[in-house]
Parts: structure tokens; sequence; C-alpha cells
């Protein structure tokens, strides 16, 4: 009989960060307590998932997550 996973370890923007198992791109998001979701962009592995497939894409074991928000300026 084989154990049942309860957390995952994952990599956002170079820190280490457990997660319950299983986990959501959109979870996870939500645990940054970002204050706005406007403007931000995630990737996974290298890979851009559009926002719409944030609640969808399940996160694995050492996943790299870069999470990033666009600023304006000059």
């Amino acid at each position: 009989m084989s154990a049942v996973q309860t957390s995952i370890a994952v990599t956002v923007n170079g820190r280490s960060v457990a997660l319950a198992a299983p986990s959501t791109l959109a979870a996870l998001v939500d645990t940054l307590k970002l204050p706005s979701l406007k403007g931000v962009a995630a990737a996974v592995n290298d890979e851009v998932v559009p926002r719409a497939a944030w609640e969808s894409h399940a996160l694995g074991e050492n996943d790299r997550v870069l999470v990033i928000k666009a600023t304006q300026g000059g």
C-alpha cells in the first residue's frame, strides 16, 4: 500500500514553498496574497500558463513557478 502524498514542494520565484497536495496554480497564486491579479502572469517549468487554465493546472513535486506582475514606468 503506498502512502498518500499530503504536500508538495515547489519553487516560486526562486523560493521553496510547501503546498497541500493536490494543488493548482490558482491555489498557489491565492496563497501569495497579491493585492490585485491585474497584470499578473505565471509560468510553470518555463511554460506560460494562460490565466483561464490556472484553476485546472495541477502542480507537481519540484515544479518551478515564476509569477510576475507587469508594471508601468519610464
